[in-house]
């Protein structure tokens, strides 16, 4: 990333939070990931939005190794609004999730709310998932109203929805929808959690005790593209369904046996056939096609259980989630 031209010295390479008078009731947490066209439209209309709710409020900005210039809009829009906006600079890019992560370990309001940069969430509701926790919930989701995505990605949403709540028992109407609120007790269980991956709403329904939803807005991106490919949402559900259940192995360890019976049972009858009516000609392609369908099960289990591997690999090599290389804040 190209040096700011900005002087840092209020900003600090620690993660370390430095000690404030009063402390925010509220932080808004964004990661930053290559959004330089959309950011002045972002705080053209977030600020506006929190100032008119009446609370001492901090929005923290987690530039997530933009190869743009969002680290250069977030510097000069900190200079800005020194009072309430913190800028954490990542030295690269460590995804979405553990921005958030970093957003979390640094945040000091009593509620948290989660927000994605691009503007298709509005920030003007905000108020709505507050509303929710004025009414004691503890953890806020929240569905898309009239949801501005293309059709394979809905139609993909809802199919991931579906296996995720079979899988996890985990019941969230749309798991992609970032606008969330925390209270300041789930965000810190969230933080003693040492996880390399993790997916962070379902963390929160876990240790949430009054969890609820509510509709909110939904608007198509203002400027950039979407930064989730199709295999990027593939991996973010291989993560949720991997990182909370452990039932794809116990289907898989029961399909096993299903199968290895079947077989049994077919070996035995090709044998009685042989034995009481002799040999039979051809059966060749049959033959392939059984040890195809083998082959390709026994492939699937051991993809499944690299996952699992895989995670465990991650886990034991105890390398940070994120590097940080500054911190522009306000020094009190």
């Amino acid at each position: 990333m190209t040096s700011l031209p900005y002087d840092l010295s209020c900003a600090s390479p620690m993660e370390d939070e430095s000690p404030v008078q009063v402390p925010p009731m509220l932080s808004v947490v964004i990661p930053v990931y290559n959004e330089e066209d959309s950011l002045a439209s972002l705080f053209a209309r977030l600020y506006p939005a929190l100032d008119t709710l009446g609370l001492r409020y901090e929005i923290i900005f987690i530039n997530d190794g933009s190869r743009d210039r969002s680290a250069h809009v977030l510097a000069e829009q900190f200079k800005q609004r020194p009072e309430v906006t913190r800028v954490i600079l990542f030295n690269g890019n460590f995804g979405q999730h553990r921005a958030i992560l970093a957003g979390f370990a640094h945040a000091r309001g009593e509620r948290i709310v989660t927000l994605d940069a691009d503007l298709q969430n509005p920030p003007e509701d905000i108020a709505l998932l507050l509303a929710a926790m004025d009414q004691g919930h503890d953890y806020v989701g929240s569905i898309r109203r009239m949801r501005q995505d293309s059709a394979w990605r809905r139609w993909a949403s809802q199919a991931m929805n579906r296996l995720r709540a079979r899988l996890t028992r985990i019941e969230m109407t749309d798991q992609g929808c970032m606008m969330r609120a925390y209270s300041r007790n789930v965000v810190h269980l969230i933080n003693q959690c040492g996880e390399m991956n993790t997916f962070i709403p379902a963390l929160a329904y876990q240790f949430s005790r009054h969890p609820t939803e509510v509709v909110v807005g939904h608007e198509e991106r203002h400027a950039g593209i979407s930064k989730y490919s199709l295999y990027s949402l593939i991996r973010l559900n291989f993560d949720l369904v991997t990182g909370f259940s452990v039932v794809p192995l116990q289907l898989f360890s029961l399909l096993g046996m299903l199968v290895s019976l079947g077989a049994g049972l077919l070996v035995v009858v090709l044998l009685g056939r042989r034995l009481i009516l002799g040999p039979e000609e051809g059966g060749l392609f049959t033959l392939f096609a059984l040890a195809f369908f083998l082959i390709g099960l026994a492939l699937f289990g051991i993809g499944l259980l690299g996952e699992y591997v895989g995670r465990i690999y991650q886990e034991v090599r105890s390398r940070p989630r994120y590097v940080i290389s500054a911190v522009l804040e306000q020094q009190p």
